[in-house]
């Protein structure tokens, strides 16, 4: 997986510097972000990565596949970047560089995203607590991303970068059962 990103992380770069480089970062960042998740999308999808693997097509016939999904999702300068990657064969790394990408857009911002899974759907205030005490311990703008586990029973487990928070039910259990402090 480590070596995926590191292949990744120049494309990523490459699309984070034409984003930076453009008249509007600001708002070339998020069309930016907007691309490469739509690029994403359409590379993890089943008939897509056949496609990809296909030795059957060119480039120019796999560039063209994605132009067409993606349609206005992409600007010329989008579409001149997807030919680039699929003609180094780097078509199915768009999810590690839409991540990487992510992740320079978020410390350029200082922001970042929060994944919290949980038992159960968050309410609107429990959401805002978890912004707010989030901003609070990283000192970045902080995005929620909610997921719900049933499996978690209660409690959340919450990512932001590397960093796990587990103050789920099961995890406290486990921890428990391991004789390890929770």
């Amino acid at each position: 997986m480590a070596e995926l990103a590191t292949v990744a992380r120049p494309y990523a770069e490459a699309a984070f510097a034409l984003a930076r480089e453009s008249a509007d970062p600001k708002a070339a960042l998020p069309k930016w972000a907007e691309m490469l998740r739509a690029l994403s999308s359409v590379a993890q999808d089943a008939q897509m990565q056949t496609a990809i693997e296909s030795p059957k097509l060119s480039a120019a016939q796999k560039t063209e596949l994605f132009t067409g999904v993606c349609g206005d999702a992409l600007t010329d300068t989008g579409r001149k970047f997807i030919s680039t990657v699929v003609e180094a064969g780097r078509a199915k790394l768009l999810p590690q560089i839409q991540l990487h990408f992510e992740a320079l857009k978020n410390a350029d911002e200082n922001s970042a995203i929060a994944v919290v899974r949980t038992a159960m759907p968050l309410t609107d205030e429990q959401r805002a607590g978890f912004a707010q005490s989030l901003q609070r311990k990283f000192g970045k703008s902080i995005q929620i991303k909610e997921t719900v586990d049933e499996s978690l029973i209660a409690g959340a487990i919450i990512s932001v970068g590397d960093q796990v928070i587990d103050g789920s039910a099961k995890g406290r259990l486990a921890a428990m059962a391991f004789g390890v402090k929770a």
